[in-house]
């Protein structure tokens, strides 16, 4: 399976990007599976309903969330009509939503995409650890398997958290990645077990920016520690930041795994289709 995964969507010079360059990837890469991290679509701060149908069209197959999940009230509603749409499995019981959605390919390959979220520097939610662990019990990857891949978007600040995340799944997931800092590692690789592993996939957006943001007010928030002008996106010239898996269907393991940078400031790294 070839599967491209992009990390945060920030504002709109970050989503069109996104939607913009997904048609091509879908094509140039023979993509059988997109997911995309859209929690800051919406001028850095949640996702408005209309934004998810845009990402759709484009060739998103599955929208992930985050701690602004719930910065647009509209999403409520949405989220309980949409599954394609999901937020981090380890919020509490009641929550609106899932964590987990599971894809069925055109040929009739399935793979399960998961969310959860960190709690180190973030909101106090239920472990994340046993959360994945809950939603892939049910399932084996590989021929003959109720899935053929299994992806996991774990949103979260501390590396070390993230790490965590990556080694404990070894071997029975098919990629961690993780999202929420919006800076893109320089760490992918494949893990001893077989399973994928980047620590941050980085933003969509402009990173003429402190982290997709304007560079004054957030600046001077450092400076001064105090509540200033409110945070709006950077609206330059985005780069569309991400990671490129391929995965056998034999055992849902990675085989390959490669970074994605195109377009704004950041070097480029566009992944070559290989020959089978």
């Amino acid at each position: 399976m070839r599967i491209l995964f992009l990390g945060d969507l920030v504002g709109r010079s970050g989503r069109e990007a996104a939607a913009a360059a997904i048609p091509g990837l879908r094509q140039r890469l023979a993509l059988d599976l997109v997911v995309v991290n859209a929690e800051n679509a919406s001028h850095g701060f949640g996702l408005a309903p209309e934004m998810a149908r845009a990402l759709f069209l484009a060739g998103a197959d599955v929208l992930t969330l985050g701690n602004h999940a719930w910065d647009r009230k509209e999403i409520f509603a949405f989220i309980e009509t949409e599954p394609r749409l999901i937020r981090p499995l380890n919020y509490p019981p009641g929550t609106p939503g899932k964590g987990a959605f599971i894809v069925a390919l055109d040929d009739g390959r399935k793979a399960l995409v998961a969310q959860a979220m960190g709690r180190l520097f973030m909101d106090a939610l239920d472990d994340p650890f046993r959360g994945v662990q809950a939603a892939i019990a049910g399932h084996r990857m590989g021929a003959g398997g109720t899935v053929q891949a299994i992806l996991v978007d774990f949103h979260a600040e501390a590396s070390s958290e993230k790490l965590a995340m990556g080694h404990s799944f070894d071997g029975r997931v098919s990629l961690v990645v993780g999202t929420h800092t919006h800076t893109p590692s320089a760490d992918h690789q494949i893990l001893v077990g077989g399973t994928g592993y980047m620590t941050d996939a980085g933003m969509c957006g402009d990173y003429d920016s402190v982290i997709g943001m304007q560079k004054g007010g957030a600046a001077l928030r450092f400076w001064k520690k105090v509540p200033g002008e409110k945070l709006a996106p950077a609206e330059g010239e985005a780069t569309v930041c991400g990671v490129y898996l391929e995965t056998d269907d034999a055992t849902g393991l990675a085989t390959r795994i490669e970074p994605v940078r195109i377009g704004g400031r950041l070097s480029q790294a566009i992944p070559a289709l290989q020959a089978a």
